[in-house]
């Protein structure tokens, strides 16, 4: 009774079932802690152990790899409100520009661009913003253009602009950059062009657009050509690109004529087609192609919406 009242002899109350550190037995024979695992000295699980209830599971929020959770607001043009799939990056194959390794192990890219509310209420041109997604539905990069209020304004769908291609870290890897040219196509001085450097700063290649004494909304060509402007593949569209519930093909050519891939403009409904500038595009390409081509044909992308698909809005024509 009288070491009650010292609070120097009350004793230590221990959970029920729990030893003090003095009696933790010694580990069974043959425990091996985890690899980087460090207990501490004399520790040992007591005999019987068992986790909590879901012990090993993934803590709420965790994200896989190829997945990338965002909170909203976090700021990452690519990724949407909630949860955004992204591609898991493979092993850079030898000499592959930093960024281009995913281009590496696909042969199918789709371009989706994202519709822009503020666009279709107040006809104000915004920047344009694309989702690059591969055949499954990851998502590989995501493209935003870079361009000044007056410019879009002023200047429509033929203007001059830089676009950024980024990857699912923010990082950009590609880049691309419209000079402003000419449209008229019965003047061969100052055709359609747009490069791509990679990394940025870096040309990989170009898109040159073909003269052809047709206006420029009918039979449109394009050289897919390399760092030095030597051209290595051919871009050729139908007669006319204007096509009313269906899709339209671009045909990529390897030098002697064979077809070896395409580009095509998907027909996304009446409703979209009508009251948005948004399109959806379509890559096919050989898996074995050279990432610095499967580039340049993503470039030749974003030149081919503009020039013939970019809805110049009701500013413009004012």
């Amino acid at each position: 009774m009288g070491d009650q009242g010292d609070p120097e002899k009350v004793p230590v109350v221990q959970q029920p079932g729990y030893p003090p550190p003095q009696q933790y037995p010694p580990p069974q024979p043959g425990y091996q802690p985890q690899p980087g695992y460090q207990p501490q000295p004399g520790y040992a699980p007591q005999p019987g152990y068992a986790p909590q209830p879901g012990y090993g599971q993934p803590p709420p929020g965790y994200a896989p790899q190829g997945t990338v959770m965002t909170q909203p607001g976090y700021n990452n043009p690519g990724a949407a409100t909630g949860q955004v799939q992204w591609m898991a990056p493979p092993p850079p194959p030898a000499g592959c520009p930093p960024g281009l390794e995913y281009l590496a192990q696909i042969d199918q890219l789709i371009v989706k661009q994202q519709i822009e509310v503020l666009e279709m209420v107040t006809g104000f041109e915004t920047n344009n913003k694309y989702k690059i997604l591969n055949s499954v539905g990851q998502q590989v990069y995501f493209a935003v253009e870079d361009t000044d209020c007056c410019t879009r304004q002023f200047c429509g769908p033929m203007r001059e602009f830089n676009m950024k291609i980024l990857d699912n870290a923010n990082n950009e890897v590609m880049h691309l950059y419209r000079p402003y040219r000419c449209s008229v196509a019965c003047c061969p001085c100052f055709l359609q062009e747009i490069e791509i450097t990679s990394p940025p700063g870096t040309p990989v290649g170009y898109v040159l657009q073909k003269w052809s004494i047709c206006t420029p909304s009918m039979s449109p060509k394009f050289d897919i050509c390399d760092e030095q402007k030597n051209p290595i593949l051919t871009i050729e569209g139908p007669g006319c690109v204007i096509g009313c519930c269906s899709d339209i093909e671009f045909k990529v050519l390897a030098l002697d004529g064979s077809e070896v891939g395409k580009v095509t403009k998907q027909w996304m409904g009446m409703a979209r087609e009508m009251f948005t500038d948004a399109d959806n595009f379509g890559i096919t390409f050989p898996m074995d192609l050279d990432v610095k081509a499967k580039a340049c044909m993503l470039g030749a992308v974003m030149l081919i919406d503009f020039m013939y698909f970019e809805q110049q809005n009701q500013n413009n024509n004012n």
